[in-house]
């Protein structure tokens, strides 16, 4: 692949209450009660991943926070049950959005969820709890069908970006649109694959996340 730049040098280790040891995440805030981005990364993925921190590296340039957090303990993430365990990673997903909530910078801050592969459906599956506050959901090379049962459920804005080369999931993005009755858009990007390897392709993927968030949570009363 391409070398990605990896620009997310603020911000600060936060540690999220949940499961027995707790979740480390990295934390950035750019002004009080600014929206902020939460993470949910695909399957042996973490917070250090580097096409996601350069993702937050691009919604930070434009004014919002983001939260990269481990949704797994690394006792748990051992496990593969875990790692494809949607309603738990959506479970921690919900844990995390309360946590931010609570934070004394962000407690009027509009949220929304940014999920990648498996990590979509956790996002997904987690907006469709009830009386969620997310404003906003972003699935980049996602498996939205993961979240199927719940899809119908979804009310936030959902934006579904996928690589024109990554068939498969492609058109399983496709036939989950059908089942949002959410304001939502697919947008393919061309030339991708499904991490979005190719020159230019990652950055394309991150200004159209980048756009979604700022039309739909910047709009939300804080």
């Amino acid at each position: 692949m391409t070398e990605t730049p990896d620009r997310m040098d603020a911000g600060r280790d936060v540690l999220i209450p949940a499961a027995h040891a707790g979740l480390a995440g990295r934390l950035h805030l750019t002004a009080p009660n600014a929206p902020v981005v939460i993470f949910a990364h695909g399957s042996g993925s973490s917070r250090h991943s580097t096409r996601n921190r350069y993702v937050a590296s691009v919604l930070q340039e434009a004014g919002l926070g983001t939260l990269l957090p481990d949704l797994l303990t690394e006792e748990e993430a051992g496990d593969r049950q875990n790692v494809f365990d949607i309603p738990l990673l959506a479970q921690r997903l919900t844990l995390a959005e309360a946590w931010v909530h609570q934070h004394p910078e962000a407690r009027s801050s509009p949220v929304g969820f940014f999920g990648a592969s498996t990590g979509a459906g956790a996002a997904l599956w987690a907006a469709a709890e009830p009386g969620t506050r997310v404003g906003a959901v972003v699935s980049r090379g996602g498996r939205p069908d993961l979240a199927a049962p719940r899809l119908e459920q979804v009310t936030a804005p959902t934006l579904l970006i996928v690589g024109s080369l990554d068939h498969q999931v492609l058109e399983l993005n496709a036939r989950a649109q059908t089942q949002l009755h959410c304001e939502n858009r697919l947008e393919v990007v061309e030339g991708a694959t499904h991490l979005f390897p190719e020159r230019g392709t990652l950055e394309q993927a991150a200004r159209l996340a980048r756009d979604w968030f700022i039309r739909h949570l910047r709009s939300r009363p804080s």
